[in-house]
C-alpha cells in the first residue's frame, strides 16, 4: 500500500501529490457514496480527470470501495489512514502553538488580579484556560492595557515555555441498546467517576441516558470525542462514557495522541 507507513510530515506537507490524495479521500468520506468527481475537482483545484485518478489509486490500495456507477465509500482501512494523518497533523499544530512560542502581537488571556497596562506578568494555564499574574511564570510578557481580576487582557512581547500538564481521561464503556444498554450500567460507579471529573461526555445514546440517569448531563454529546482530547490538551481531566462500538477506535486515538487514559468497565454484571 501506498505512504502508509511513512510520516505524513514529509508527505502531505512536502508533497502536493500526496497533500492532494489526502483531501481526495476526505471529500470521498464527507460525501460518500454517492461522489461527484467533477464537485470534488472544484472544491481541490484540480481536473475531474485527475480526480477519477486519485480515486482509482485509492481503490486500489484498499482504501476506497468502489460500488459502480458514480459510488464510493471509504473503507475501515481508509478511515484509519484519514484518522491517524489528521492526528498527527494535529499534533504538530500543537507543537507549533503551545512549544515554539515567539513574540506575537497580542496573546489573549484572563486576567487572575487587577493588572496595569505595561505591567509585567506571567502566563500560566488554569482550569483549561490561559491566565496572567503578576507572579513570574516560565512564559512573561507585558500587558498591552489594564483589566480588572476575571476580565479578559492582551498580553505582548511574550517569551518562554507556558508551564502545562496535561489531563487525564476516563474512559467509560457501556453496552449497546440490544445488549442492556443504559439498563446494565452501574449507575453508582458512574454517578461517582462523574462527580469527581470535571468534564463529562458522552458518545451514543445509551451513554447519554445512562449519564442522565445520575443526574448528570453531560457537557459533551456531538463532537464529544474530538472536545475530549482539546479539553486534556488544555489540561483538564475528562471522563468520556462511551458505547462500546465506539470504545476501541477512540482507545486507538488516544494511544496516537499520546494522552493518559484509565479505562473503567460499567457493565453491571
Amino acid at each position: 500500500m501506498t505512504g502508509l507507513a511513512e510520516d505524513p510530515l514529509s508527505t502531505i506537507l512536502r508533497s502536493k501529490r500526496e497533500a492532494t490524495r489526502f483531501q481526495c479521500l476526505v471529500e470521498i468520506a464527507e460525501h460518500q457514496p454517492a461522489v461527484r468527481q467533477l464537485e470534488v475537482a472544484d472544491v481541490l483545484g484540480i481536473t475531474p480527470q485527475a480526480v477519477s485518478e486519485y480515486i482509482r489509486e485509492l481503490v486500489e490500495d484498499g482504501l476506497v470501495a468502489s460500488q459502480g456507477r458514480g459510488r464510493y465509500e471509504v473503507t475501515r482501512e481508509g478511515i484509519e489512514w484519514i484518522l491517524s494523518r489528521a492526528e498527527q497533523l494535529e499534533a504538530y499544530a500543537r507543537h507549533i502553538r503551545r512549544d515554539l512560542i515567539q513574540q506575537v502581537s497580542v496573546w489573549a488571556a484572563v486576567a487572575d488580579e487587577d493588572l496595569e497596562e505595561g505591567e509585567m506578568v506571567g502566563v500560566f494555564m488554569k482550569e483549561g484556560l490561559l491566565y496572567a499574574g503578576r507572579e513570574l511564570r516560565a512564559a512573561n510578557g507585558a500587558v498591552v492595557r489594564g483589566a480588572r481580576a476575571g476580565e479578559d487582557v492582551g498580553v505582548t512581547r511574550l517569551a518562554g515555555l507556558i508551564d502545562h500538564v496535561e489531563g487525564r481521561i476516563h474512559v467509560a464503556k457501556v453496552p449497546r441498546v440490544e445488549r442492556g444498554g443504559s439498563r446494565a450500567v452501574d449507575l453508582l460507579a458512574l454517578a461517582a467517576l462523574a462527580e469527581k471529573t470535571p468534564v463529562v461526555a458522552a458518545v451514543g445514546i445509551e451513554a447519554r441516558v445512562a449519564l442522565e440517569k445520575t443526574g448528570r448531563m453531560p457537557d459533551m454529546f456531538f463532537g464529544a470525542r474530538e472536545g475530549v482530547i482539546e479539553a486534556a490538551f488544555h489540561g483538564l481531566d475528562c471522563l468520556l462514557v462511551c458505547v462500546d462500538e465506539e470504545f476501541t477506535e477512540f482507545i486507538k486515538r488516544l494511544e496516537d495522541a499520546g494522552l493518559t487514559y484509565r479505562i473503567h468497565d460499567l457493565i453491571d454484571r
